[in-house]
C-alpha cells in the first residue's frame, strides 16, 4: 500500500503564493508520474500539473507561467509552487501518484485533498 500526505494549502490574497507538498510513503521503488489535480465547487476535477520521475512536466494552460511542479525522487515528494494566484485558482487540490512498488504491481493513488482559497 502507498499513502499520500498533502500539506501547504490555505487562504491567500490574489497575487500571493503558496507551496503544496505531497509525500508518498510505502514500499516504493520508483516514481512513474506524480502531480496535482484540482476541483472547484460545481466543477469536474481537472489536471493542474504532472511530472514524470524523469522530470518531464505537463501543465494546464491556465497555470502555465505561474505554477511550477517539481519532484524529489529521494523523498518521493512532489511540490507545486503556485505564484500570482487568482480567485479562479480556488479549489481543493488533490495529489496523484503512479508508483512502481518494490514488490507487486504499479499503483495509482490519490491524496485526501487540500483546500486552496484565493480571496481578498
Amino acid at each position: 500500500q502507498v499513502q499520500l500526505v498533502e500539506s501547504g494549502g490555505g487562504l491567500v490574497q490574489p497575487g500571493g503564493s503558496l507551496r503544496l507538498s505531497c509525500a508518498a510513503s510505502g514500499s516504493i521503488f520508483s516514481i512513474n508520474v506524480m502531480g496535482w489535480y484540482r476541483q472547484a465547487p460545481g466543477k469536474e476535477r481537472e489536471l493542474v500539473a504532472t511530472m514524470t520521475g524523469g522530470g518531464s512536466a505537463n501543465y494546464a494552460d491556465s497555470v502555465k507561467g505561474r505554477f511550477t511542479i517539481s519532484i524529489d525522487n529521494v523523498k518521493n515528494t512532489v511540490y507545486l509552487q503556485m505564484n500570482s494566484l487568482k480567485p479562479e485558482d480556488t479549489a481543493v487540490y488533490y495529489c496523484y501518484a503512479n508508483l512502481r512498488q518494490r514488490i507487486g504491481p504499479t499503483l495509482a493513488s490519490w491524496g485526501q485533498g487540500t483546500q486552496v482559497t484565493v480571496s481578498s
